[in-house]
């Protein structure tokens, strides 16, 4: 899984606002991959790091998983090919919404 590419479609681009949590901001690119369903019965969350700019679509590689010992989905962290990021990092870009989970990021 790690290492291996995917296809993010975003449904909440960087700028917007969550649709239900409306004072949720995202400052990152979020969305899903369409070919994986998740634990809770929906299409594969992903967190989308290293764009400066919103999109609709992005290609990249899997760097991590965001682990939630207290909901039963996993959230994937996306990147371009070559780009990297520590533990640290990737806690810091998405503490906006993993503030309310309790989680660890597998790399």
């Amino acid at each position: 899984m790690i290492g291996d590419m995917v296809t993010v479609k975003v449904d909440r681009p960087m700028g917007s606002y969550h649709p239900e949590h409306k004072d949720l901001y995202y400052p990152i690119n979020y969305g899903y991959i369409e070919e994986i369903i998740a634990p809770d019965g929906e299409k594969q969350d992903a967190y989308l790091l290293g764009l400066d700019k919103p999109v609709q679509e992005y290609t990249g590689i899997i760097i991590a998983i965001i682990h939630r010992y207290d909901d039963v989905e996993e959230k994937w962290v996306v990147a371009p090919k070559g780009m990297m990021f520590t533990k640290e990092e990737i806690k810091e870009k998405t503490y906006f919404q993993e503030q309310y989970f309790e989680s660890e990021v597998r790399m």
